[in-house]
C-alpha cells in the first residue's frame, strides 16, 4: 500500500518531471510558430468544434475540482429544489480530509449557495454536501455522474466522488471540452461559476468567499463559464468558454505546472489565436 506522503511526493516528481519536458517543448514550439503554453494537455474549441489548438489531448488524467460541473449537472438534472436548506456534517469533513475548507460542520446553506461555493470557490465541503444529499446518497449520485459522462459521449472519464479530490476521478482534454459545453447551457452553472465573490452568513458571522479564476472579473475577458483545480496529482486544471471576437471558445488546460501557469497559458493562446487571424487578413 502507498501512504499518503508517498503519493504526494510522486505526484510532486512527476510535475517536475512534466515540467522539464514542457520547456523543451515551449522552445520548439515558438521557433515553429505554435503557442508558448506550458500545460501538459491542452485543447482549444469554437462553438462550431473546430480545433483551434491541440496537444495531448486524449491523455487521461487526473482533473481535480473541474469534477464540480459535472457534480452541478447531476444536481440541476435531478430537479432538486434550490432552495432546501442542507447541513455540513462530520461525514463532509472526512470526505475533504487534507483539504482547506471554510465551512464548519454544521454550517447550513441552501443549495443554491452549496452550489455557488462549490463552483465559484472550489469548495470542497460543499460539493460533498451536494453529492450526500442526492436520493440515494452518495453511491447513487457517483452513479449519475458516471451515466452523464456517458450520456455527453465522454467515452474516457471516471468519476468516484462529488469533489475532486480523489485522483480516480479522470479525464481527458478531448471529454471535458464536452462538459463545459454542456454547463455552458446551463445559465444557473453560468452564472455561479462566474461569481466573482459572496459573502454567505455562517453561523453569527459572515464570511467572503472569492472565485478561484483570476480572469473573472478581468475586464479583458468574457468568460461564460469556468472551472479551475488542483491537487498534486493533477497539477493545475483550467476549463472555461470565453467570448473571443464575438465567437463561443472552450479553453482546457490540464496539468500545469506553476500556480500561474494555467492562466498564463490562457492568455498565451488568446493572443495567439488573434494573431493567427490578424496574419489571416494579410
Amino acid at each position: 500500500m502507498i501512504h499518503s506522503s508517498g503519493r504526494f511526493f510522486a505526484g510532486v516528481l512527476a510535475l517536475i518531471l512534466l515540467a522539464t519536458t514542457q520547456t523543451g517543448e515551449a522552445a520548439k514550439a515558438r521557433s515553429a510558430g505554435q503557442p508558448d503554453v506550458r500545460s501538459g494537455s491542452v485543447l482549444v474549441m469554437d462553438r462550431d468544434n473546430n480545433v483551434v489548438y491541440s496537444r495531448q489531448a486524449d491523455v487521461v488524467a487526473p482533473i481535480a475540482s473541474i469534477t464540480k460541473l459535472m457534480t452541478a449537472l447531476v444536481v440541476l438534472d435531478g430537479k432538486q429544489s434550490l432552495d432546501e436548506v442542507l447541513e455540513v456534517t462530520a461525514a463532509d469533513r472526512k470526505r475533504s480530509k487534507g483539504y482547506a475548507s471554510r465551512l464548519a460542520i454544521g454550517t447550513r446553506l441552501t443549495r443554491r449557495e452549496f452550489m455557488r461555493l462549490a463552483l465559484m470557490s472550489s469548495e470542497n465541503r460543499a460539493a460533498s454536501t451536494l453529492g450526500r444529499n442526492y436520493p440515494g446518497g452518495d453511491p447513487a449520485f457517483v452513479r449519475t455522474m458516471n451515466l452523464k459522462a456517458k450520456a455527453l459521449g465522454m467515452t474516457r472519464t471516471r468519476f468516484v466522488d462529488p469533489s475532486g479530490i480523489n485522483a480516480e476521478n479522470v479525464s481527458t482534454a478531448n471529454d471535458l471540452v464536452k462538459l463545459v459545453a454542456a454547463a455552458a447551457r446551463s445559465p444557473v452553472i453560468s452564472d455561479f461559476s462566474t461569481t466573482r465573490k459572496r459573502t454567505v452568513q455562517i453561523g453569527r458571522g459572515e464570511v467572503e468567499f472569492r472565485n478561484t479564476n483570476t480572469l473573472v472579473g478581468n475586464k479583458a475577458w468574457d468568460i461564460t463559464v469556468q472551472k479551475t483545480g488542483y491537487i498534486s496529482e493533477a497539477g493545475q486544471c483550467l476549463v472555461m468558454q470565453a467570448m473571443i471576437d464575438d465567437r463561443a471558445v472552450i479553453f482546457v488546460l490540464m496539468n500545469s505546472w506553476g500556480k500561474y501557469t494555467r492562466v498564463a497559458d490562457a492568455k498565451r493562446l488568446r493572443d495567439w489565436m488573434g494573431l493567427r487571424q490578424r496574419l489571416a487578413k494579410d
